[in-house]
């Protein structure tokens, strides 16, 4: 082991966010303690990403390691790559787990980096956590503790606590181009800005009271005029909601991102613009990822599976209804989503249920996807067959999940790597449109 390299320390927080963690940090050297292998083993039964990434890393640990001591470091593989090794207890100078008490795993992972500190005091050594109790707890013992920080939104996208939002509005356009949007839907890019603007972006044009809304197409470099339209009757409120809509409805974009708070009408657009192009997939899904309150399993609920999961998925069916009383009981509309809900044409599940699944001609809507990490994000991506749209809608400033937040996120992820594509468009939503009293809460509370 070549004493330039650093060696990092693993905790169980950085293995469940990506399980490929291990191979991230260049030829640099990598410690597992043994504390983290029996964390990640409490784990390896179940369909939840936390599961899957257990096994993964377990596997890799496995066929890496073959039949050589995991107390000796391995080589991680790939000639770019350090080594890895297990850490097992050993008596140190330091003991955290004298400081902050033996009823922890956290203290033994503590231990672990204070040993090598110690057998290697010319290297660096560095624990890392997503845990950021455990990141104060280590600078307390004077240990270099850091964030995992691959797979955050980078700085330039997301700072002063403002997200991208997908839309600008260009003043003092010439009030003759704005007519001629109106005449003909459509006009060349040269007339409004001199350079290519960005890909998929919304506008809203003006001259003083004089307005429109429009789309800027890369491919055409051409801006269209949005109309306001109605989709199974829900229609937009204000131009975000027009923006989010034409995104939806728009067959050319295939991936879409839309961010707002609470009440601004991000599932509730994805869903009517999914039900509005019924005709053109197979299915539609409606989904979330599951997220115990206080961080405990469904299984604490009582009832049968579906009793544990309805409290989860009512905000979702709750959509539906609202989206079927804009219609009579005899109504072709509200037969339709009755029927399409009997035949499993549209399925609100759960996010894990639907796991390997091939996606092939779906309309695929993801809810809470601030709450996924960018591996779940990128797997639900990969599964994409032909004719398959998918919609993540969230909030990144409301995580649910530990070790996730507004930056690494899968959502926040999402946003910032896939930025400029031509089958992709992001919107933002900040007007609330609920209620009054909603609006209450989310400006002042």
């Amino acid at each position: 082991m070549g004493k330039s390299r650093k060696i990092f320390v693993l905790d169980t927080s950085v293995i469940i966010y990506d399980h490929d963690a291990i191979k991230n940090f260049g030829d640099n050297d990598v410690a597992i303690p043994i504390t983290v292998l029996e964390e990640l083993d409490n784990f390896k039964k179940g369909n939840d990403n936390k599961n899957f990434a257990a096994r993964e890393f377990s596997r890799f640990i496995d066929n890496a390691s073959g039949s050589t001591s995991l107390k000796k470091w391995i080589p991680i593989g790939g000639s770019e790559k350090g080594l890895f090794s297990i850490v097992m207890p050993h008596v140190t100078k330091l003991d955290a787990e004298e400081i902050f008490g033996r009823d922890k795993n956290d203290h033994k992972i503590l231990n672990a980096a204070i040993y090598l500190m110690e057998k290697f005091p010319k290297r660096k050594v560095i624990l890392v956590t997503k845990d950021i109790n455990l990141r104060i707890k280590a600078k307390s013992l004077e240990l270099v503790a850091e964030d995992y920080e691959t797979g955050k939104m980078t700085d330039d996208v997301l700072e002063e606590g403002s997200t991208p939002t997908g839309r600008a509005v260009l003043e003092n356009i010439d009030s003759n181009i704005i007519d001629k949007l109106y005449e003909s839907n459509s006009v060349y890019a040269e007339t409004i800005i001199p350079a290519k603007s960005k890909q998929n972006h919304f506008y809203i044009l003006k001259n003083g009271k004089k307005s429109v809304l429009s789309f800027y197409d890369c491919e055409a470099n051409t801006f269209e005029r949005i109309e306001k339209v109605t989709a199974y009757g829900i229609a937009p409120r204000n131009s975000e909601q027009t923006f989010a809509l034409h995104a939806i409805l728009n067959p050319k974009i295939k991936l879409v991102t839309i961010q707002g708070v609470a009440g601004t009408g991000k599932t509730l657009l994805s869903l009517a613009g999914a039900l509005q192009q019924r005709r053109d997939f197979h299915q539609i899904y409606l989904a979330r990822p599951i997220v115990p309150l206080s961080n405990k399993d469904i299984g604490y609920l009582p009832g049968d599976i579906k009793s544990k999961l309805n409290p989860y998925m009512e905000p979702l069916w709750d959509n539906l209804k609202l989206i079927k009383t804009q219609f009579g009981q005899q109504d072709k509309e509200y037969k339709a989503i009755e029927e399409m809900v009997n035949n499993e044409k549209l399925v609100v599940t759960p996010l894990a249920y639907i796991r390997g699944r091939s996606l092939s001609n779906i309309f695929f809507i993801i809810d809470e996807a601030q709450n996924l990490t960018p591996h779940e994000v990128k797997t639900i991506i990969s599964r994409a067959g032909e004719n398959t749209k998918i919609i993540f809608t969230g909030d990144v400033y409301q995580i649910d999940t530990p070790y996730l937040d507004h930056l690494s996120n899968g959502l926040s992820y999402l946003i910032d790597k896939v930025k400029g594509h031509p089958l992709y468009a992001h919107i933002a939503l900040e007007k609330g449109e609920r209620s009054a009293l909603a609006n209450l809460a989310n400006d002042y509370l």
